[in-house]
């Protein structure tokens, strides 16, 4: 066996330095969710969730303009939304307004952490938040939709790892917006790609219901949002949706394509 030496020491230092200077990173985040910002953080990701649920799930079938188990269909769509767009926002915004304007993204920089690990810190924490925002959907549902939510036949197993997934995987879409993206851009941004993720997402309507309208359902394959909107179906609800295989895929891809991009962009960025 080896000895033991100074290095490896200073080494086991390091590493137990940085593994603190992480965990106090997101000890901090959440107490600025909780103690801070919790009326801004419940705005930001129930708010217009709220509105879709109200007006697409009870609305509609009220006046007959949908049908009656329209809000069952619904439900998985919201609550995928919501956990995409909570961590694509809670990424994206604080990452443009810490390196342009407040600069407190240099005070995590000078923490005894590589510049990739604060990048995944700052991921963890907004993808956290997404799955907060997405367990939240649920006794809105209950409120919201005619009847409530029927949860008999949800897998939890399936609809954890799917909230889990889907949040760390908007959370990526999150980071390579706040660091792609210029400041003074930011707000058309959001515009020209939230709106096509919003309603090419498969959060409205099951994937396999746009059978007769081909050409819209390949287009939606292009969206992560899909996957997640899809796997919470299969998770929620009996209603057809795309395979497991194709879910997992589309889930695993988007999260190692958008996380890779965005962890460089962000080492870009707090390098220059």
């Amino acid at each position: 066996m080896r000895p033991i030496t100074r290095s490896d020491v200073a080494a086991g230092g390091q590493r137990m330095s940085a593994w603190r200077a992480f965990l106090g990173l997101c000890q901090r985040d959440l107490w600025a969710t909780i103690r801070h910002e919790p009326v801004a953080f419940l705005s930001q990701a129930l708010l217009q969730p709220i509105f879709f649920l109200f007006v697409f799930g009870r609305v509609l079938p009220e006046i007959g303009a949908a049908g009656n188990a329209y809000g069952g269909q619904l439900l998985p769509g919201i609550i995928a939304l919501t956990v995409v767009l909570t961590a694509v926002q809670n990424t994206a915004l604080p990452l443009v307004i810490g390196f342009s304007f407040t600069k407190e993204l240099e005070d995590r920089l000078l923490a005894p952490l590589p510049v990739e690990a604060v990048a995944v810190q700052t991921m963890l924490m907004a993808a956290a938040r997404g799955v907060i925002g997405g367990l939240l959907i649920l006794p809105l549902g209950q409120l919201i939709l005619p009847g409530g939510v029927s949860l008999g036949q949800t897998t939890w197993l399936g609809f954890v790892v799917i909230l889990v997934l889907g949040a760390v995987a908007g959370a990526g879409m999150g980071m390579v917006l706040g660091t792609a993206v210029p400041p003074n851009r930011i707000s058309v941004t959001f515009a020209v790609v939230l709106t096509p993720l919003i309603f090419t997402g498969s959060t409205f309507y099951p994937w396999a219901a746009l059978a007769r309208l081909r050409w819209f359902q390949v287009l939606t394959l292009a969206n992560p949002l899909t996957y997640v909107s899809e796997g919470m179906r299969a998770a929620l609800t009996p209603v057809h949706h795309l395979s497991t295989a194709a879910i997992a895929l589309g889930i695993v891809v988007s999260l190692a394509l958008f996380g890779a991009l965005g962890v460089r962009g962000f080492a870009r960025r707090a390098t220059s």
